[in-house]
């Protein structure tokens, strides 16, 4: 995993978000879905995966105060913590690889755009979807946006996992209930399209 996390920290330190596919000014489909959950201000919210995204600025924005942004690369949570200034103290920033990542406490939302989908072996999946389990509370949200079968078959130079609606909902029946699924298609910086699916799924009783 050395591998994965050095690939990132070289992309994030070299490259800016106008550099990257996966640039979003507002990540409006990830916010409908943290808007259709009804959450609390005081609601646990992790980002997996979440880089430098800008979803942890809107959140901040309307008022979410427990809110944890996780990823491999440091280089991408020191990029979000300046352009967020002083209000990144209000965060708390996790560096790890979610397949290694052991949650302390648990979530109400589960937030993961484009993380997910470069999980490509079995033993990875398992991992995440174990940790998930672990780490959502009854009755939270899991909502995980990655490719399409009509999306990318690589990013960033390296191979990932395309889903449909039916596999993403499968690999999530041990633990979690599809709420609903929609389909994105995301313009990138370079006025590509990338198409990508989010599914929500709630999280059961053991």
């Amino acid at each position: 995993m050395e591998q994965q996390k050095t690939h990132w920290d070289n992309i994030y330190s070299t490259k800016q978000p106008n550099q990257v596919s996966w640039t979003q000014e507002l990540p409006k489909t990830s916010l409908d879905f943290v808007h259709t959950a009804k959450l609390d201000k005081q609601a646990n919210i992790i980002d997996v995966g979440g880089g430098d995204s800008k979803l942890v600025d809107y959140l901040l924005d309307e008022g979410f105060q427990n809110i944890t942004v996780l990823d491999i690369s440091n280089e991408a949570l020191t990029k979000a913590k300046k352009r967020l200034g002083g209000k990144a103290a209000k965060v708390n920033w996790i560096v790890s690889d979610i397949t290694e990542f052991q949650p302390t406490t648990t979530y109400d939302f589960w937030h993961d755009r484009a993380a997910f989908h470069f999980l490509t072996t079995e033993p990875q999946i398992v991992k995440y979807l174990s940790t998930a389990r672990q780490a959502v509370k009854e009755n939270g949200v899991v909502t995980i946006g990655t490719f399409s079968d009509c999306g990318p078959k690589k990013c960033s130079g390296l191979d990932i996992k395309q889903y449909t609606e039916e596999t993403l909902t499968a690999e999530l029946q041990n633990g979690f209930e599809k709420i609903k699924c929609v389909t994105e298609d995301h313009t990138t910086p370079f006025n590509t399209t990338q198409n990508f699916l989010f599914c929500s799924f709630k999280r059961q009783s053991n």
